[in-house]
């Protein structure tokens, strides 16, 4: 079982309120959740209920109306600080440097190769001078991440020109390169036929046990729900049971 020690990153008393018209819509109320390191975590209910406003205040996507967000991952300098504090600039670098994200719609470039793709948060991380100076180095860490989620051979490739399930693994290598400590999964499947998001399964399971990055996934696919350490499960804005 998972300890106190073993805790990556926790939310306290998370709240998300949106108004329209006047009106005052709360999405979530008062939500804990602790992270675990190493661990693929699923987060299942129904639509409506909140998961993917979760998962953007958790990957920094959007802000708390309040609550707080604690990291303890490698950085140092954030030991102990409230992410939802921070102001626009210091997010965007903890996004790049600590979070990976996939999404259901891949969010590809279309002008850009699978191999550009994949490259471009470490373009981000690294800056136009530095990333000129290791851009070998950084390719061979792109490619070396297209060979292990099986798509090497299409890294000239346009997005275009690839599968569903293609688009997906370019994405998961992509959310990779930066060796995240966290990945973010926004239905990953969920635009995929059975078969292919089996595949995507798999894949998903192999690289939690081969590098270590903590997967959060927010799901309708009960079948990626399951390879998952943990399942906790949302219902008006609050976790109800977990497993």
């Amino acid at each position: 079982m998972p300890t106190s020690d073993d805790v990556i990153y926790c939310a306290r008393k998370l709240t998300k309120e949106y108004r329209s018209s006047g009106v005052v819509v709360h999405v979530l109320m008062g939500l804990n959740l602790d992270i675990h390191r190493g661990e693929i975590l699923s987060i299942v209910g129904h639509s409506g209920v909140g998961k993917s406003t979760l998962l953007n205040l958790l990957g920094l996507l959007d802000a708390p109306t309040s609550g707080s967000l604690v990291y303890r991952g490698r950085d140092e300098s954030l030991a102990g600080a409230d992410l939802a504090k921070m102001d626009i600039g210091s997010k965007a670098r903890v996004r790049n440097r600590e979070f990976g994200f996939v999404f259901q719609f891949y969010h590809l470039l279309p002008d850009l190769s699978v191999l550009e793709n994949v490259l471009l948060p470490a373009m981000i991380l690294h800056g136009r001078g530095a990333f000129r100076s290791r851009r070998r180095e950084l390719e061979a860490k792109a490619e070396g991440l297209l060979d292990r989620v099986g798509i090497l051979e299409r890294k000239r490739f346009p997005p275009t020109r690839l599968s569903g399930g293609e688009r997906q693994r370019a994405a998961i290598a992509r959310a990779l390169v930066n060796d995240p400590q966290i990945v973010f999964c926004d239905e990953p499947t969920g635009n995929l036929d059975t078969v292919t998001g089996e595949k995507i399964h798999d894949l998903m399971r192999e690289l939690n046990g081969g590098l270590g990055a903590s997967f959060v996934i927010v799901t309708h696919d009960l079948d990626l729900a399951g390879i998952a350490h943990r399942k906790l499960t949302m219902r008006d804005g609050v976790f109800v049971d977990g497993e």
